[in-house]
């Protein structure tokens, strides 16, 4: 009978030391924060992975992550400084950078969190479309934009532990009722941009056209008056040839001779004709031999 008691309290025992055992390790991951809570108040917090320790029953831990979290907010409909209305949609990188503020503030609760960086980034996405037009808006679309949104939606978290790393539209659309308007407005607008890059490209090849063209006629220009000086040149020097070849009267008479011949023989080319001449004619002479016999 003393040996049966002894079992149970032995079993007793090992019972209560399981229950005190468990009660007292846990177990930190590498993704995630640990905060030993006792009545309410921070005792100690873990921030690096292994096995820990805490008082059974009076110390409580709450576990944060540490890894970023995505968070997908429903889409919203903001205005720009012109008036214009557009629907944007926005995803949430986030996490926890002080887990004491964290539970502070929020009580460890990522739903609360979540709430919190999804108002801030809705506010920061409206501010500032507000204070863009819809041109602005489309021509910042990409990292620009989403360094604005990012910027301004932490201003508003400075007192809950948490920062966003990155708060991005991942849609920036129209509304349908005015989609098609708006697109066909964005088409003209491109159309008058190509036609007026256009009129200036024929404009400036015009002028070059022109340019070139005068330059050509004052390369020829240029050209004949020097043609000419040079034919005026070999004129003149021809003539001179001439008169030093022929400055006796006898050779002034052969040349002469020679000249009617030239005349005879073009008027006689092309066939039978019949020349009537004059009998004091030079050529009457060359043909009667005046021109030997004198």
């Amino acid at each position: 009978m003393k040996k049966k008691a002894l079992w149970i309290i032995s079993g007793l025992v090992v019972l209560v030391l399981v229950i005190l055992l468990a009660g007292t390790a846990f177990t930190v991951k590498e993704n995630e924060y640990a905060v030993v809570m006792k009545f309410g108040r921070i005792e100690h917090v873990y921030d690096t992975a292994g096995l820990k320790f805490k008082l059974p029953f009076v110390e409580d831990v709450k576990k944060i992550p540490k890894a970023i979290q995505l968070y997908d907010i429903t889409e919203s409909d903001v205005i720009t400084s012109d008036k214009k209305s557009m629907i944007a949609d926005d995803y949430i990188l986030w996490r926890v950078t002080d887990p004491v503020k964290f539970v502070q503030s929020l009580n460890a609760s990522t739903s609360a969190a979540r709430e919190r960086v999804s108002v801030a980034v809705y506010n920061a996405t409206k501010n500032t479309i507000s204070s863009m037009t819809q041109e602005e808006v489309i021509a910042a679309r990409g990292e620009r934009l989403t360094n604005m949104i990012t910027e301004k939606s932490n201003s508003d978290l400075g007192g809950y532990g948490i920062i966003i790393e990155m708060a991005s539209i991942k849609g920036l659309d129209l509304p349908d009722d005015n989609k098609d308007a708006v697109f066909n407005r964005m088409i003209s607008e491109r159309e008058n941009i190509a036609a007026s890059y256009t009129a200036k490209g024929l404009a400036d090849a015009q002028m070059i056209r022109n340019e070139t063209d005068k330059q050509v006629a004052i390369l020829k220009a240029e050209a004949q008056k020097k043609a000419a000086m040079l034919e005026a040149e070999g004129e003149a020097e021809y003539m001179r040839l001439l008169q030093q070849a022929y400055n006796t009267q006898d050779k002034a008479d052969f040349y002469n001779f020679l000249r009617s011949l030239d005349a005879l023989e073009a008027s006689l080319a092309g066939g039978k004709k019949t020349i009537i001449l004059d009998k004091d004619s030079e050529l009457a002479k060359i043909l009667y031999g005046g021109y030997l016999g004198e």
